[in-house]
């Protein structure tokens, strides 16, 4: 049944297409062209839409949810899952994959197959959304997702619906009762052709069938991919390097032939860790894809950050691809730190950040309301410098990666103070930390340091960028300091904090800074 209605939905995939295209120089010289243009704000969407929220067939229900109130905002670029939760499910009309077809409990309301039947290609409908609007599309797919995988009661449904886990244990890194050393178990082991075959076959598909402006592969979703590094929790080696870096390969030479019959190039975005060493450990040769043309878009980030924005940045610059960090919603256990980093103004603080060290926009991961205001702030760096905003030591502390993934501690360059990584004092003793602002010009603001019982000011020494802060107000946890117009540098701020001796220890648990522009 399935496969009847995939192949009648194929039919109908709109295409834009021109006369083909002769000379791969013309192809990559078109790419570049193509490469260049702005993304102010990227909008990543799970595709839960056809799963959870539509009540009926139609585009338009499908639209309303997430996508169609992004018209006039700064998203230039929609990047578009269509589920992925679990290696070869999809929303979208596939033959080669499985449409994810599951009723069961939490999916009763699953529309998938039923809006696939009626006409209502997910995918179909976005990228002809996107070009009614001059908006791009990508088709983002999550590698190796292992949602699957959770001891949650979705996992278990997910994974049922799984014919090719199901059927293929063996293409796994391992089983429920057989669990790797890190990881999900039920994530694919890219050491197996057919795993590396069928990735390649699902991107073919869609770029030979749907008419999308590029493709994301989204290694962040989860980052673990071979089963000998998984289950002896060693650093991945060469070996297993250059499968992955032959797979994108392969997936850029196929998007050059597609791209030449269709008269119009593919781009080519991945979202991997900010770190080359860290992507090495997991399998990714971050910097010889570079280095070699195999990517356009670079994407940079997720539930743990490794690197200052300007990392990313540079090494962007570096091989003249587009950078853009994913800026995460936080998760640090504490709640009151995670509602602060939620804030309109922290989401402010972070994009104008990036931009002032070099991102090419920016881009939002589960970050789901179309009617939220960052939409149509976040894209304009004179806009986010007119508006209030809120920093950090740390927007997302240590972080993790959902179901697990390779140690990144390690590989950590940047603070992650915040209530569940406190730094603790003693008397006559100094702690310190960096937060990265994007002020470029002066301004007037307040810095405010969190301990975890009310401070004594008196006892308490407090530098910011080398110059002692004076005329701070203990307000409960918090002590509050005023900061002169130029206080704060564009890029990182050194905070040190000397408890006095002689003085009751005390624990130094978060960091929040705060600019308010004369009204």
């Amino acid at each position: 049944m399935l496969a009847v209605v995939s192949g009648l939905c194929l039919l109908q995939v709109a295409t834009i297409s021109a006369a083909p295209i002769a000379s791969l120089d013309d192809l990559r010289a078109q790419r570049r062209e193509a490469a260049d243009r702005p993304r102010r704000v990227i909008f990543n969407n799970d595709g839960n839409e056809p799963v959870y929220l539509c009540k009926d067939t139609t585009p338009e229900e499908f639209l309303r949810h997430r996508t169609s109130p992004l018209a006039g905002s700064f998203v230039d670029s929609i990047f578009y899952c269509t589920w992925s939760s679990g290696f070869g499910l999809f929303t979208h009309a596939t033959k080669v994959g499985e449409v994810f077809a599951s009723q069961e409990d939490l999916f009763s309301k699953n529309l998938a197959p039923a809006m696939l039947a009626a006409g209502t290609d997910p995918l179909r409908v976005v990228a002809d959304f996107g070009h009614k609007h001059n908006i791009e599309v990508f088709w983002s797919f999550r590698l190796n997702d292992t949602h699957d995988g959770s001891g949650a009661g979705y996992g278990p449904i997910m994974f049922r619906a799984n014919r090719l886990k199901r059927e293929h244990p063996e293409w796994l890194i391992g089983d429920a009762q057989h669990r790797p050393k890190f990881g999900a178990w039920s994530a694919v082991d890219f050491t197996r052709a057919e795993i590396r075959d069928l990735a390649f076959r699902f991107v073919e598909e869609v770029c030979r069938n749907y008419a999308v402006d590029g493709v994301e592969i989204d290694f962040f979703r989860h980052p673990v991919f071979f089963k000998r590094a998984a289950q002896t929790g060693t650093e991945c080696n060469d070996d297993e390097r250059a499968l992955m870096t032959a797979l994108i390969r392969r997936i850029r030479t196929m998007t050059e032939v597609e791209g030449q019959r269709r008269g119009r190039p593919f781009l080519v975005a991945i979202r991997v860790p900010d770190s080359v060493e860290y992507c090495r450990a997991t399998g990714i040769d971050l910097e010889r894809w570079l280095q070699d043309g195999l990517v356009d878009l670079l994407v940079t980030g997720g539930y743990y950050q490794l690197n200052p924005p300007g990392y990313s940045a540079a090494l962007a610059r570096k091989y003249g691809v587009k950078y853009y960090p994913s800026l995460d919603d936080s998760r640090v256990k504490d709640e009151t730190a995670r509602k602060l980093r939620a804030s309109t103004a922290s989401y402010r603080g972070r994009a104008l950040s990036a931009w002032q060290a070099g991102a090419d926009g920016v881009y939002l991961f589960n970050a789901f309301d179309p009617n939220d205001p960052i939409w149509r702030q976040l894209g304009s760096p004179p806009l986010l410098a007119a508006a209030d905003r809120e920093y950090f030591a740390s927007v997302l502390g240590h972080g993790a990666a959902a179901g697990g993934a390779y140690p990144h501690a390690a590989f950590m360059k940047v603070s992650r103070l915040n209530p569940a990584a406190p730094l603790p004092l003693k008397p006559g003793e100094s702690a310190e930390t960096t937060f990265v602002t994007g002020e470029s010009t002066p301004v007037v603001a307040a810095l405010r340091l969190q301990f975890k019982a009310p401070p004594n000011a008196a006892t308490l020494a407090v530098r910011l960028n080398g110059t002692v802060l004076s005329g701070g107000v203990a307000n409960g946890e918090w002590l509050e300091f005023s900061l002169a117009a130029g206080a704060l540098r564009s890029g990182n701020n050194d905070v040190r904090v000397t408890l006095a001796a002689g003085a009751a220890p005390v624990v130094w648990t978060d960091l929040h800074g705060r600019v308010q522009p004369p009204r």
